[in-house]
C-alpha cells in the first residue's frame, strides 16, 4: 500500500484531528505518533530511519496517510519514495505553535524528556532538529517558519496544500477531490487532552 498524503506539518498544527478527517474522507487508515504508542514494535523500524536506514514501505505499511512526528520528519524522503502522493502541510501561528509545543510535546515532563520504556532514542532523533534552542522562542519560530519555506520551494504546486489550523474542510476536500462532509471537521486533541494522555504514559 503506498501512501497517498504526505503530512509534512510539524506536531502540534492540529494534525490528531487532520489524521481524523483524512480518515473520514477516505484515506485512513492514517499514522500519527499516536500508532508508535500503539505499536512500540516500530519503534526500531523508525530508530533506523533516523540513522539512515529507512524501510519506508515497512514503516507506511497499512496505512493510506500519514501525518504528524514522526513521519513529518521525513517528509522530503517520504515524498521521494512515493512520488505520486500529495502533501498537507498543516500550519498555525508560529507563536501559538511555539507555546503549544512547550506545554505538550516539549514540556519538561512531556514524552520527549520522560520517554516511555525503550523510546528514548526515538524522541532523543526527533529532538535532535532543535538541539539546546527548544525552549527559545525565537530560535524554535524561525525553525517553523523556515520548515515551511523549504515544504513551498520543493513541492510542486498542484501536488501541496498548506492548510491552516481550523479552516475547515473546502480547500481540504477540493486538493483531494472528495465531496465536502456534512458533517464539522474534528476538532482533537487539545493541550488537556494531551497532557492526559501523556499522564497514562507514564503510569
Amino acid at each position: 500500500m503506498a501512501l497517498k498524503v504526505i503530512g509534512s506539518g510539524l506536531g502540534r498544527t492540529g494534525t490528531l484531528s487532520m489524521k481524523y478527517a483524512l480518515e473520514q474522507l477516505g484515506f485512513g487508515p492514517c499514522h500519527h505518533m499516536a500508532e508508535v504508542f500503539r505499536h512500540p514494535e516500530s519503534v526500531p523500524l523508525w530508530v533506523a530511519a533516523g540513522n539512515g536506514k529507512p524501510d519506508w514501505d515497512a514503516l507506511a505499511r497499512g496505512f493510506n496517510a500519514m501525518v504528524d512526528y514522526p513521519g513529518s520528519r521525513y517528509w522530503r524522503e517520504l515524498y521521494a519514495h512515493y512520488p505520486d502522493a500529495k502533501v498537507l502541510h498543516t500550519v498555525r501561528d508560529p507563536d501559538t505553535w511555539f507555546e503549544s509545543t512547550q506545554a505538550t510535546i516539549f514540556a519538561p515532563d512531556g514524552p520527549l524528556f520522560v520517554s516511555p520504556p525503550g523510546m528514548q532514542e526515538f524522541f532523543s532523533i526527533i529532538a535532535s532538529d532543535f538541539g539546546s534552542k527548544i525552549g527559545d522562542r525565537a530560535f524554535m519560530t524561525d525553525f517553523f517558519r523556515r520548515h515551511t519555506e523549504r515544504v513551498i520551494q520543493t513541492i510542486p504546486k498542484e501536488r501541496l496544500l498548506v492548510y491552516h489550523v481550523g479552516e475547515g474542510w473546502e480547500r481540504l476536500c477540493a486538493f483531494l477531490g472528495v465531496p465536502v462532509p456534512q458533517t464539522p471537521f474534528p476538532s482533537e486533541n487539545s493541550r488537556g487532552v494531551f497532557a492526559a494522555r501523556s499522564a497514562q504514559l507514564r503510569t
